[in-house]
């Protein structure tokens, strides 16, 4: 599977901080709207890349 720059970039920004982020905090630290990395992080929670240990929260 291809994955796009959008979605390498939430990728990369969740394994570099170490810790669980809001949607909010990803799309400011990825430069990137927050619907759009929200949608981004909904495609990588249903293919298992992504996951929430505490409601709204998203690490690798």
């Amino acid at each position: 599977m291809v994955i796009k720059m959008s979605e390498e970039k939430v990728f990369e920004v969740l394994k570099n901080a170490g810790k669980p982020l809001r949607t909010k905090e990803i799309a400011e630290l990825a430069g990137m709207d927050s619907k759009e990395v929200g949608k981004i992080i909904n495609r990588l929670k249903k293919e298992g890349k992504v996951k929430s240990p505490k409601r709204c929260y998203y690490s690798v």
